[in-house]
């Protein structure tokens, strides 16, 4: 992951601002940066969103393709995580960028492997011969801290996006199965994302933990926790990164902040897809190279 160098001072200088809750570009701790966030911004995808987070930019793009049902859920379908760091940053590059890559897709896997985050059986076409496999590329295209976060975010805009065309199974009298895709781009299933988590990463910053960290934050940080928080404030999943410890109460303070934190993300995330939305065709879009 990308780092910033720091002397001891500055580190200081942060370290002692956090204890405060009066964070180096104004924050408090639990307050995020502004984002900026738009869908449909790829035309050759299902559904495809752009966050950025000041200096973080990510674009993801989903892929809606037939395949067949897994055999242990023969009438569900499933998603598939591909992630690339084409960030301009030098440690990214090679196998630091592979290794991140790795880790944010198995992450990814591991905040969506709850039942009840997609509603995967409204994807099976046909119950152990077809449906429908959801490819989520995501591209990091520049870093500055919070990556995480930043693709969740990422992630659910580009689900609410999605549109999957619409199919009728037809069988003639030998028992032959057909597929027929309709034609009509408004005719098409959307999926909920009501329940789809989104990552609220909290770094221990000296007795504190912050939300939404800087990469000089991060810098000053031995031992973060990402928590994948639904809308209705329950914790999916959890993961401790860094080479620090965290002790029991500072675990159970930073979920109770990661809940909280994640309702509000939710609500506010909500809340721009809907008035994009409702815009409709008269909306001016930026776009992938805006």
């Amino acid at each position: 992951m990308a780092s910033v160098m720091l002397s001891e001072a500055e580190k200081l200088y942060i370290v002692h601002g956090v204890q405060e809750d009066l964070r180096v570009d104004g924050r408090g701790c639990e307050d995020y940066r502004c984002a900026e966030v738009e869908t449909d911004v790829v035309s050759n995808t299902s559904g495809s969103a752009r966050v950025k987070l000041v200096e973080t930019d990510i674009l993801v793009g989903i892929k809606a393709e037939m395949g067949t049902p897994k055999l242990e859920k023969p009438d569900e379908g499933y998603l598939e995580f591909f992630v690339d760091c084409s960030s301009n940053s030098p440690e990214l590059e090679g196998r630091g960028g592979e290794e991140l890559g790795t880790d944010i897709a198995n992450t990814l896997y591991r905040v969506f492997s709850c039942e009840n985050s997609v509603d995967l059986k409204s994807l099976c076409i046909n119950p152990k011969e077809h449906c429908w496999v959801l490819y989520v590329d995501v591209l990091l295209l520049e870093c500055g801290g919070n990556i995480f976060d930043a693709i969740s975010i990422a992630v659910k805009a580009a689900l609410f996006n999605t549109r999957i065309p619409k199919v009728r199974v037809l069988e003639d009298e030998e028992g032959t199965k057909e597929i027929e895709l309709s034609d009509d781009p408004y005719d098409c299933i959307r999926l909920s994302v009501d329940e789809v988590p989104c990552i609220v990463t909290l770094s221990k910053i000296g007795y504190r933990h912050v939300v939404d960290a800087t990469l000089q934050e991060e810098a000053c940080s031995l031992a973060s926790l990402l928590i994948s928080v639904t809308s209705k404030g329950a914790i999916t999943s959890m993961k401790k990164v860094g080479k620090g410890s965290l002790d029991p109460e500072s675990i159970f303070e930073m979920m109770e902040t990661g809940q909280r934190v994640g309702k509000s993300l939710h609500i506010a995330l909500q809340k721009i897809l809907d008035e994009e939305e409702n815009l409709g065709t008269s909306r001016p879009k930026v776009g992938f190279l805006g």
